[in-house]
């Protein structure tokens, strides 16, 4: 083949890196604990019969999950409770969060982000993938240019073939 009609990727020779944000995200099983489901009627915290509950719940259920803890109940909990519940959970889940679903997935992605080493993407030209297949907390992104701003000699968000300029060092 001529060199006129060569075909040539001109992204890949750009020295351009690509960042999948979804890459980070905790791989595991995510499971929620309502304490509603430990209360009196779904109302009222009796601690005799909470901590027959929690002393019954399965920890296998939990092993190696990611959990959160919630209450959907209109009852006020006393802190102890999630104490309580966390207690027995330590050392079987991975982590245990306050909070709903998306609480945990900011936590998670917080973790993930603050402690990933970006050193590779040092003076480089780094492109955020736009597109996701998960749902990454908009926070993460947030977190993502702090981290890399620093480093990057330019950042873009996007698609190679179609991005938005973040910044340029």
């Amino acid at each position: 083949m001529s060199e006129e009609f060569e075909i040539r990727n001109k992204v890949a020779e750009s020295g351009l890196i690509n960042f999948d944000l979804t890459d980070l995200v905790p791989k595991g099983l995510r499971k929620g604990i309502d304490l509603k489901d430990f209360l009196f009627m779904e109302m009222i915290l009796k601690e005799k019969d909470f901590r027959e509950k929690v002393a019954a719940i399965n920890t296998e259920d939990y092993q190696d999950a990611y959990v959160y803890i919630y209450n959907s109940a209109d009852a006020i909990v006393p802190l102890w409770a999630y104490f309580l519940i966390t207690a027995k959970l330590t050392g079987v889940t991975k982590k245990i969060v306050f909070g709903n679903r998306e609480d945990l997935e900011v936590l998670l992605m917080h973790n993930a982000v603050q402690t990933y080493d970006f050193e590779e993407m040092r003076g480089k030209r780094v492109l955020v993938k736009g597109c996701s297949d998960k749902e990454i907390p908009e926070n993460a992104y947030i977190e993502l240019v702090e981290q890399l701003q620093p480093l990057v000699k330019s950042l873009m968000f996007g698609e190679a073939c179609s991005n938005v300029p973040i910044l340029k060092n």
